[in-house]
């Protein structure tokens, strides 16, 4: 069973969130909050496998929330999904870069956020397609970082694997493209986030833009 926390000054959002998780066999909902604080003191006493979480909230905002239970060692294996009414915002950056698994608008269809909160569940990182493409074209006009360092300690294999999760595929999607076992794709991702020091796939899918070693594709 996914146990999930909603976080959201809105309580007939977090309603509707909280009705459409509890019609699924798989998931359920462990606590509700209003702003950031209480969304981390919630975390703390429920423990849930995944926190939806408003970027904006009066009183502490989404990102300093997802912020502070990425720097806590009893939260580690929360995996948090920013929800933002807009298809892309300057909160994209500041919020994979704090530790978010995930980043959606609040207008997705229900099955793309159910499966959002599963792929969170599970280790994966998901964005919302407007997002995904708007992130990346962001790229187009920023110059990388210096990081060659960190990208020549990956293998070449591992190198390909990363590119692929900035793209967005999944493990599934990875082990086909490469035709090999998601199992392996899965170990290839692990053993990447832990060379590069990285919490989840969202911090890799923020390397592979920042140091170059995903071009964007212009268009987007």
């Amino acid at each position: 069973m996914i146990k999930v926390l909603l976080a959201d000054d809105q309580p007939l959002m977090r309603g509707g969130f909280k009705a459409l998780i509890e019609a699924e066999d798989d998931m359920t909902v462990v606590a509700e909050a209003a702003d950031g604080p209480a969304a981390v003191e919630l975390a703390l006493e429920s423990r849930p496998d995944v926190a939806l979480v408003d970027v904006e909230m009066p009183g502490g905002d989404g990102i300093s929330a997802v912020r502070e239970i990425a720097e806590c060692a009893r939260l580690a294996d929360l995996r948090v999904v920013m929800l933002t009414n807009y298809s892309f915002d300057s909160y994209v950056f500041d919020a994979l870069r704090a530790g978010a698994a995930g980043y959606l608008v609040k207008d997705t269809e229900p099955e793309e956020l159910l499966r959002c909160v599963r792929a969170a569940a599970a280790g994966e990182t998901l964005l919302s397609p407007a997002i995904a493409s708007k992130l990346v074209a962001e790229y187009v006009a920023h110059p990388p970082s210096r990081l060659a360092g960190k990208v020549d300690g990956l293998t070449e294999r591992e190198s390909e694997i990363v590119a692929l999760v900035a793209r967005g595929l999944t493990n599934t999607e990875i082990a086909e493209r490469l035709f090999i076992s998601p199992a392996t794709a899965k170990t290839h991702v692990h053993r990447a986030m832990m060379k590069l020091r990285v919490r989840d796939r969202a911090g890799l899918v923020v390397f592979a833009y920042e140091s170059g070693m995903v071009q964007p594709r212009t268009g987007q």
